[in-house]
């Protein structure tokens, strides 16, 4: 493993930090990795359980079931996800400001932590009413921290947006499409990325056009 790549799994696991004790964090680490890379509903509990070292008896001492693991993983990605883009989106500056860092910081993520970001994000309908209804919840606040700063600088005269709910959708999906192809193998850092899509997404909402 390379030095990035060693980098890389690093930032993954801090992100459940949070989770404890040690024996659930490591069966929750390896749970994110089994689905991302079989998807949830071909991922058996013994394969989590063998990935983490553990028998799959052990498993069940600190979750319930296999998707209460990922019910976990998807609210604790998605309050990650929520903090970055309500932090940026009550911070000082400009809407463009605003916007900008929302986009570099929620890209940043997204190509950080990416194969966390491919679970949290896109096995959604894998799991339950109750859960699942609870994670949407989070997504429509995460849609309006982001809809809230467009708004504020189509209000300004910053920005030139007609239809401001598509837009935000737009904005978002590009976020968190950086999960489904970045690699540590390729050309750009999660920084560049995050850079990058900053700049494109002032763009697609008018900022810095003439006159403005």
């Amino acid at each position: 493993m390379s030095t990035a790549q060693e980098a890389a799994a690093g930032d993954e696991d801090e992100s459940w930090a949070e989770v404890t004790p040690d024996a659930a964090r490591r069966l929750l680490i390896a749970a994110v990795e089994a689905f991302a890379e079989r998807g949830y509903h071909a991922t058996t509990t013994r394969d989590i359980a063998g990935r983490a070292g553990m028998s799959p008896a052990a498993l069940y001492i600190h979750y319930k079931t296999k998707e209460e693991l990922l019910h976990r993983i998807s609210r604790i990605g998605h309050e990650k996800a929520l903090d970055i883009l309500r932090t940026a989106a009550r911070g000082a500056g400009t809407a463009s400001e605003r916007l900008a860092d929302a986009v570099a910081s929620f890209v940043r993520w997204h190509a950080g932590r990416r194969t966390t970001a491919r679970v949290v994000q896109y096995e959604l309908d894998s799991l339950g009413p109750d859960a699942r209804a609870e994670i949407v919840a989070l997504r429509r606040q995460c849609d309006a921290e982001v809809r809230g700063i467009i708004e504020e600088g189509v209000a300004a005269g910053e920005f030139e947006v007609l239809d401001v709910h598509g837009t935000t959708l737009a904005v978002l999906s590009l976020c968190i499409d950086v999960a489904r192809w970045f690699s540590t193998r390729g050309p750009w850092t999660p920084a560049e990325v995050g850079t990058l899509y900053a700049d494109l997404v002032l763009r697609m909402v008018g900022a810095g056009k003439p006159g403005r």
